[in-house]
């Protein structure tokens, strides 16, 4: 028995929710797929499933396994695409979802071009900073902003498309009136204009001169949008902890200055993210290419 289709019959079964579904979209027989996943629990020496009359659900094994699965269906999937090339001209409804700042700032001045490139392809963009679930919500696509460790989802595929710098900054006209902090420690005196997404919440985590730190935030304001941190931030009422795609231009025009350039925060990465799946549609593969070119050189670097 081929290794391969086992496990595909296996990761089919888990994402259809039955056996009944699994195989209907691998087009073959029901007794075909659960001899598939019998042989392969066999052969692992381990219960992959636990079956009952009403649900399938994964035993501790099953979803690490499953996990591994993915990971190695979508390699050869990959794989494969880059040899056998692909006929025909894009076409279809895409639905996309992105983070509203950065779709604001950065997507849109794209679409016009994917569009004329792809004339074929329909665009449903969505923006929203809450995280959506792509499977459940049926996105094709979605630009996620965060730190790789955070992607943990084995059913999404995430590709790296650019970097950003987190920058802590203030307007001139508050540095004047408040001091500028010559270190993490003097945030406690300062007014800070705090983004209610951060992972780390009011906790400002960051590498310095002598290691890894963190120094609680007392925020004056919360708000769970960038723009209006920088917004307010201009007003000169407080410290600001921004991405550089969002805040480069101010840095740069001076509008708003770099304070405590010797503490860093990881950088976090803009990730194209898409579920894992056979034959991914050529639509989708189009837009993921064209976003990996047009963020080569990021604009706010």
């Amino acid at each position: 028995m081929d290794k391969a289709q086992q496990m595909s019959s296996f990761a089919a079964v888990v994402d259809a929710g039955s056996f009944v579904a699994a195989a209907e979209a691998l087009g073959v027989s029901k007794a075909a797929v659960s001899r598939h996943v019998a042989e392969l629990e066999q052969r692992l020496g381990v219960r992959l499933l636990h079956r009952t009359t009403r649900k399938l659900s994964l035993t501790d094994e099953g979803r690490r396994f499953y996990a591994r699965s993915k990971e190695l269906l979508a390699a050869i999937d990959e794989a494969e695409s880059e040899l056998v090339p692909q006929r025909g001209e894009p076409r279809g409804l895409v639905r996309v979802n992105a983070p509203l700042t950065f779709g604001m700032l950065h997507l849109a001045p794209l679409w016009g071009a994917f569009m004329a490139r792809h004339p074929q392809v329909t665009l449903d963009v969505t923006l929203a900073d809450r995280t959506v679930d792509l499977i459940e919500d049926g996105y094709d696509l979605a630009v996620r902003i965060t730190a790789r460790e955070r992607l943990a989802n084995a059913m999404l595929v995430a590709r790296p498309l650019a970097t950003s710098r987190i920058v802590a900054c203030a307007s001139p006209g508050y540095l004047r009136q408040f001091g500028t902090p010559q270190t993490p420690a003097d945030l406690a005196a300062h007014r800070i204009i705090a983004y209610s997404y951060w992972a780390s919440g009011d906790e400002w985590v960051y590498r310095g001169p002598d290691g890894d730190g963190r120094v609680r935030l007392r925020p004056c304001m919360h708000t769970n949008n960038g723009d209006t941190c920088r917004l307010v931030a201009l007003q000169d009422q407080g410290l600001i902890l921004q991405p550089d795609f969002l805040v480069g231009d101010d840095l740069k025009r001076g509008l708003l200055v770099e304070v405590l350039a010797d503490y860093r925060t990881p950088d976090i990465e803009v990730f194209a993210l898409y579920p894992t799946r056979k034959h991914l549609p050529l639509k989708v593969r189009a837009l993921i290419d064209f976003l990996a070119e047009a963020f080569v050189a990021p604009t706010w670097r």
